[in-house]
């Protein structure tokens, strides 16, 4: 009797079914969600799906930049399928480098038109929108900021913060309010967010934290930032701001998701988006710490009543492709603007 070794014997065996270990599906992702709220999401569909996915996170410093930076380095040689970002105008940014392959997911029919690119190059889902959190032991709710101009309130010097605007939803929200309120406009807020000493943090997870630990009296995040700090039983209250007559509205900011042109497994990567920008995953999303407000009118949105639905406030409109053209040198502006 022939004896073969383990080794060769599970090649044969393998060689027999028509497959090798090296045949093994994957999918490359890239993801800017935090990997706190995403990575029981990839581990969902791994399940399901049979496919593994090599997930690369981005960092609380970098916030998407550093992703969208390696997708650039990689150009010529993508290693990524699928950037899950967690932002909109950066993505936007890769579709005009012409990075993004187009697929229209079956998936995110339901998905409003305004929140997909009419190419297919991405799709728009799970959004987070641009609020006031305000500590409720220092601030009367007859009090509450109302608006973004209350940074620039003299009655609030000191009081408040914002994340310095060169990562993030924080870098796409003040350049896009650079393009909305043009130079002078633009420069009175500024100028009044300097003289008025509002502080300048990190990240919207710190302007939280300092609200949240009542070293601030309110400050500019997100809403999963505030609802984190709702959840661990702060006292804060989550405020849209700009939500008069007059006001320029709240800014809304989705999760976008797309298809690296020339990527390793772009058959595996369509699955994946499939599955990112499904019903299920958006409703999980807003029912996860995250407290994603879902852009399908038909699903339920946060638990937390402070976190409206869409169509429920007025939104800030902007201009993604204008805002993502703008980006890089607004950046750059920005740290030196706001330089410590």
């Amino acid at each position: 009797m022939i004896r073969l070794r383990p080794l060769l014997a599970a090649a044969i065996f393998l060689a027999a079914m028509g497959c090798s270990s090296e045949e093994t599906k994957s999918v490359s992702l890239y993801c800017a969600l935090d990997q706190e709220h995403s990575e029981r999401l990839v581990q969902l569909f791994e399940k399901e799906q049979g496919v593994t996915v090599k997930p690369r996170f981005d960092t609380e410093g970098q916030k998407t930049v550093g992703l969208v930076n390696a997708i650039l380095d990689e150009k010529d040689r993508p290693r990524c399928d699928v950037f899950w970002n967690n932002e909109l105008a950066h993505t936007v940014r890769l579709a005009q480098k012409d990075m993004l392959a187009p697929y229209v997911s079956p998936a995110a029919a339901a998905v409003p038109d305004r929140y997909k690119d009419k190419n297919g190059l991405w799709t728009g889902f799970a959004a987070r929108a641009r609020v006031l959190i305000v500590n409720t032991d220092l601030v009367a709710e007859a009090d509450f900021p109302k608006s973004i101009w209350d940074l620039i309130d003299p009655k609030w010097k000191g009081k408040c913060a914002i994340a310095k605007p060169v990562t993030g939803t924080t870098l796409t929200h003040f350049t896009a309010l650079a393009l909305m309120l043009g130079v002078e406009g633009f420069a009175k807020l500024t100028d009044g967010i300097k003289s008025n000493e509002v502080v300048i943090l990190k990240s919207n997870g710190a302007t939280m934290r300092e609200v949240a630990s009542g070293k601030l009296h309110w400050a500019l995040t997100d809403t999963d930032d505030f609802h984190v700090a709702l959840q661990k039983g702060h006292k804060v209250a989550c405020v849209f701001p700009d939500q008069d007559e007059t006001g320029m509205g709240t800014m809304l900011i989705p999760n976008s998701v797309s298809i690296i042109r020339g990527g390793p497994h772009p058959e595996e990567a369509k699955k994946l988006v499939d599955f990112i920008v499904s019903e299920r995953v958006e409703a999980m999303l807003a029912a996860a710490k995250s407290a994603q407000i879902p852009l399908r009118p038909a699903v339920k949105g946060p638990a937390e009543a402070q976190i409206k639905a869409i169509g429920a406030f007025k939104e800030l409109p902007w201009d993604p492709a204008q805002t993502a053209l703008a980006l890089a040198s607004m950046s750059e502006r920005f740290e030196t603007l706001f330089e410590r």
